[in-house]
């Protein structure tokens, strides 16, 4: 079964991630924000990433970066998930190592169609 960690600081939002992604067959192991995501990834791999951008302690982009430098994490699919949609903001994710971008909010259909074509279950 794949994996999935949602990072997010609306506690809201991870429960409509975690109901939609675990109907959809994935696990998912939630974090509350880039720290909190740094402290579960030391000790529990995943295959994809969804984070949001604006949280506190380490936003999304210094998640996204963290990340990155781990080894084996080169090639994680990463996807933010935010209510930011300005070209810029899109860039400086990207730039970080972004995969994807959805804006919030989301259609639970359209989030899975992305994590299906970047991490398909089976």
């Amino acid at each position: 079964m794949k994996r999935i960690m949602t990072v997010d600081d609306s506690a809201t939002v991870r429960q409509v991630l975690s109901t939609t992604l675990t109907a959809a067959g994935y696990e998912v192991v939630e974090a509350i924000d880039g720290e909190d995501a740094i402290h579960k990834l030391a000790t529990q791999p995943v295959d994809v990433l969804v984070t949001d951008l604006n949280m506190p302690k380490i936003d999304g982009v210094g998640l996204i970066k963290h990340v990155r430098n781990i080894a084996g994490n080169r090639f994680m699919p990463i996807i933010m998930l935010t209510t930011e949609s300005q070209p810029e903001k899109k860039q400086e994710g990207k730039t970080a190592g972004a995969s994807g971008w959805v804006t919030k909010p989301f259609q639970p259909s359209h989030l899975l169609s992305v994590l299906r074509m970047i991490c398909p279950i089976t």
